[in-house]
């Protein structure tokens, strides 16, 4: 790791996940042992990684995935309320991504062929549970919604290009992604 000397506090660091494949946790993940060595530097708040499910103030929020539905809109703005720095994790954070390939659909078709009229479809109806978050028609990157401070692009990002953005951000530095740790694949 880059930093000499632990910072006075920890930065307290929240994730999460909406419409897309969680493969940029998994990214996140293979830092592997490494993910020790930053925990001198970082506490995670809110994470699939500690099971929290609602960030408290936190000094950095990754977010991955797009936005699909009314409940990934409410995520993300929570999320950049509690959190001072937001980093868009992913091509589907920044773009959409692949579930924005549904964009150029009319979700009532999409509904209907995947619940009425799809192969192997025996519901009959379109679930309309209060519990189901509503479907947007489009799926939003997260700049279209909120101000993100820093985009990290790939499908997903490299576990070296994670590392160089989160021990840039602990020693205080302006994240410096080179050549070869940014990807658009």
């Amino acid at each position: 790791m880059t930093i000499v000397t632990p910072p006075k506090k920890k930065l307290r660091v929240a994730t999460t996940s909406l419409a897309g494949c969680f493969g940029c946790h998994m990214s996140l993940l293979d830092i592997d042992e490494r993910l020790v060595e930053l925990l001198q530097y970082i506490e995670f708040d809110a994470s699939p990684l500690t099971d929290l499910k609602t960030p408290g103030p936190c000094d950095l929020g990754l977010v991955e995935g797009g936005l699909c539905n009314a409940e990934n809109v409410h995520v993300l703005r929570h999320m950049r309320a509690r959190c001072r720095i937001l980093v868009a994790l992913g091509a589907c954070a920044i773009t959409g991504g692949l579930p924005a390939q549904r964009n150029h659909l009319d979700i009532r078709d999409c509904l209907q062929t995947v619940y009425l009229t799809g192969v192997g479809v025996n519901r009959g109806f379109i679930p309309n549970d209060p519990e189901l978050p509503l479907p947007l028609d489009k799926v939003h990157p997260l700049h279209d919604v909120v101000k993100v401070d820093y985009f990290l692009p790939g499908c997903p990002p490299p576990a070296e290009a994670i590392w160089q953005l989160l021990t840039d951000l602990v020693a205080g530095r302006t994240p410096q992604l080179g050549h070869g740790l940014i990807h658009y694949d």
